[in-house]
Order: structure tokens, then C-alpha cells, then sequence
């Protein structure tokens, strides 16, 4: 490896490592919160959903569809967590034809969610049409709401979750690779990890 491609390697994980250290956590209210905070109250709304006979719910477009899906996999998998992924090919694409593609995922709260469910609302700009209306569907049926974004620190997605992370990145590699780590970490603490 020549030297100029391991110094911009070195670069970049320490920019990713610096974009993980200042995550931004807030409250629906707008009030700040530590990382850890945050991280327990969505750790602990994960388990209190299942608890109660609840799900949780993940939501995402293009690589954060993919996050939602890893992430539903593992919650249910390995934290047995009761949780899924409204990204199924088929009903994007129903949904998307017969209602806009706007309505994908709000569509699929109306039916599925109930009161005590947790939607983890994830968008790297934060201004993703269908996700902003998903949150509104959720909000209608009384889940709590938790969101990741990225890019602008005023995207509209950070305002609405009862804990919002926010990943102070313009790139999506550095956002996206931030919203899988944190929520593995709630996970895997969850699951006894450092212990």
C-alpha cells in the first residue's frame, strides 16, 4: 500500500471515529442529552416495547433501508427483541404505485403499528419526505419515536423523535456507518457486552 493511500486510510477511520465521538443527542423538547442518555432510553423503550407484547419498527431509504433491515434482523435475532423492517420489495412498490412513494412507510404504520410500538426513524439528511410522514404516522398511533439523521444540524427529522441522534457528517459513509454503530451498541450493551 503506498503511503499516500494509508495516511488517507488513517484519515479517514479517524474522521469516522470523530464523527461517532460528537454524536448529538436530543430530546422531543429540543433539550440536549448525553450520548448516554440517549442511548438508555432507546435501549430501554426497545425492551419495555417487547415487554409489552410490542415491536420495533425501522425505517429507511437506499443504504439506510439497508441499516433498518440489518438492524431488524439483529434486534429480533440476536437481542430477542420483537422487530421488523417495512422495506419489503413488494409493498414499496404497491404502496409507492397505488398511494406515492411518500406514503411507504407512513402506509405501512397505519397498518401494522399499535399503541407501545418504537419506530427507529432513520435518514441521513433528515428531510426525506417519506420518513418525515412515517414519524407522523407513528406519532398517530402512539409509538415513541426514535430518529438518526445527519448532514444539516437543522434537517427537520431531529425535531421529532422523543430521542433524536444526530451525526455531525456531511458524507454518507461517515453518517450511515454512525447509525449502524450506535444502534448496535444499544444492542449489544443490551445483550451484556463489556460486562
Amino acid at each position: 500500500m503506498t503511503q499516500g493511500v494509508r495516511e488517507r486510510l488513517e484519515r479517514y477511520f479517524a474522521t469516522l471515529s470523530d464523527a461517532l465521538r460528537r454524536v448529538a443527542v436530543t430530546g422531543r423538547d429540543g433539550a440536549e442529552q448525553t450520548l448516554e442518555q440517549g442511548c438508555e432510553w432507546l435501549r430501554g423503550h426497545a425492551r419495555a416495547a417487547h415487554d409489552a407484547g410490542n415491536k420495533l419498527m425501522f425505517i429507511g431509504n437506499g443504504g439506510s433501508a439497508g441499516i433498518a433491515g440489518h438492524l431488524a434482523i439483529d434486534f429480533s435475532k440476536n437481542g430477542n427483541l420483537r422487530a421488523l423492517a417495512f422495506n419489503d420489495p413488494m409493498a414499496l412498490t404497491c404502496v409507492g404505485n397505488d398511494l406515492g412513494y411518500h406514503n411507504v412507510f407512513a402506509k405501512q404504520i397505519e397498518m401494522h403499528a399499535r399503541p407501545g410500538d418504537l419506530l427507529v426513524a432513520i435518514s441521513s439528511s433528515g428531510r426525506s419526505p417519506n420518513i418525515l410522514a412515517a414519524v407522523a404516522a407513528a406519532r398517530a398511533r402512539d409509538c415513541a419515536v426514535a430518529t438518526c439523521s445527519g448532514f444539516s444540524p437543522d434537517n427537520e427529522l431531529r425535531r421529532l423523535g422523543d430521542v433524536n441522534f444526530y451525526v455531525p457528517a456531511s458524507e454518507y459513509g461517515f453518517v450511515e456507518i454512525s447509525h449502524l454503530a450506535l444502534c448496535h451498541a444499544v444492542l449489544d450493551i443490551d445483550m451484556g457486552w463489556g460486562q
